[in-house]
């Protein structure tokens, strides 16, 4: 057992606090469900085996491996609830949307056979246990403490503890003073059976020793993430303050040389040719900037770039986006060169008349689709940009879909978990 989980309920004057009757709602809560789990079990458990002979029961008995899921959320819950410390999810997001992507992954997943194993346990070894540490620890006390009232009440005899028959208030009231000392001793083994039962949900409902693994690499991606975003806008920042600007002065100083010249000398030639390459560098370097990170997208953000790289795209494109307000600079930064290789994509292979850009926000997710009505075929396995997309969508830990039948249309989806960056509320 976690010792910084049992210091809360080992000082001295945690009576007087909340803890060992917080301790005493949780005990209660995971008693009565996992009675109810029990009872759901053995009625789900039957019915599947009746209807097995007809088939219809097999699709039954394959769901209950997923019971699992809700009660593990409900007992991390309940855990959170005794010590205000929050057990994590160990479940990793599917790679695809769809419900066909989520099953396949949590069949696959040990947290979901950990997650049924705790359930089974649960429902018929933990929950007699948790409800008899409660009745011995609260109902005995409590008990004993109502002898004396019970007995004035009736006059002539109470039943203590349903075995012994007490006729005298002088022992009815030795009675009371024991239920008052039991009271304060079993609150302390009430708590700490309260957190040995949580410190068991968090050893097998939280991340295992893999999933913690993963969610480190999660994280020191996420970390090397904005380490990249933030090199990369200090070398736009650069750029465009420094070299761009020194090109458009070259660029004017040339102009201006080319002014004091001899009209139709080898010099003026030579200074006009010189201003022309001057202007197609400072033209690629203005493209170059705009690839490591627009202008647009730091100032008015994901909807607005995109309509600039629409409005640049060689085929008619129409933008809608319905977003909660900025989301965070990474997530931006990936959607936006989303769009970008696949108009890119559209414009070199695809022979689209159209396309259309649309992206949206809800359920704590942002979908972009990029839809073209041309030829259709494209295959991330070909590569066209495809696979460096899906790369750089996984970074932020984004799926990308391609639907592509041959003859068309094509839809190019890309989904991003996140959420909004000025805490706004998504649309209804």
């Amino acid at each position: 057992m976690d010792t910084t989980r049992r210091q809360p309920v080992l000082r001295l004057g945690f009576l007087r606090a909340a803890a060992p009757w917080r301790a005493a709602g949780y005990l209660v809560a995971t008693g009565l469900t996992g009675l109810l789990l029990c009872a759901g079990l053995l009625v789900s458990l039957a019915a599947g085996g009746v209807l097995a002979a007809l088939l219809v029961g097999l699709p039954l008995l394959a769901a209950l491996a997923l019971v699992g899921l809700p009660v593990a959320a409900w007992e991390r819950r309940l855990a959170r609830f005794l010590d205000g410390a929050r057990v994590p999810d160990p479940h990793r997001v599917p790679d695809r949307p769809g419900l066909a992507a989520w099953l396949r992954l949590r069949y696959r997943e040990r947290a979901t056979w950990r997650e049924l194993g705790f359930t089974v346990l649960a429902a018929f070894v933990l929950w007699p246990l948790d409800l008899t540490v409660v009745g011995a620890a609260l109902v005995v006390p409590a008990d004993l403490l109502a002898a004396v009232p019970l007995l004035l009440l009736d006059g002539e005899q109470v039943n203590v503890l349903k075995i012994w028959q007490v006729h005298s208030l002088g022992v009815a009231g030795l009675c009371g003073l024991a239920g008052l000392a039991l009271l304060p001793l079993l609150g302390r083994p009430l708590a700490l059976v309260a957190v040995a039962r949580a410190g068991l949900v968090r050893r097998l409902l939280g991340p295992g020793r893999q999933e913690w693994r993963i969610g480190e690499l999660v994280r020191s991606r996420a970390r090397l993430v904005d380490a990249f975003e933030a090199e990369r806008r200090r070398i736009e920042r650069d750029l465009h303050d420094g070299a761009q600007q020194r090109l458009v002065a070259l660029r004017m100083t040339l102009g201006l040389a080319r002014l004091d010249a001899p009209p139709d000398g080898p010099l003026a030639a030579r200074l006009t040719e010189a201003q022309r390459e001057a202007g197609e560098v400072l033209a690629e370097l203005r493209e170059l900037i705009n690839g490591i990170h627009p202008r647009v997208l730091t100032d008015r953000g994901l909807p607005e770039a995109c309509a600039d790289a629409a409005d640049r795209s060689p085929v008619p494109v129409a933008v809608r986006f319905a977003l909660p307000g900025r989301l965070p600079a990474p997530v931006e930064s990936a959607g936006y060169f989303a769009v970008t290789e696949a108009l890119a994509n559209v414009a070199k292979h695809s022979g689209a008349g159209t396309a259309s850009v649309e992206g949206r926000y809800a359920d704590g997710r942002l979908t972009i689709e990029v839809v073209d009505d041309g030829r259709g075929g494209a295959d991330p396995g070909r590569g066209s940009g495809l696979t460096g997309l899906a790369d750089r969508v996984a970074v932020v830990d984004g799926t990308l879909t391609v639907s592509s039948p041959p003859g068309g249309p094509t839809l190019v989806r890309v989904d991003i978990p996140c959420a909004p960056a000025d805490g706004g509320e998504p649309p209804r």
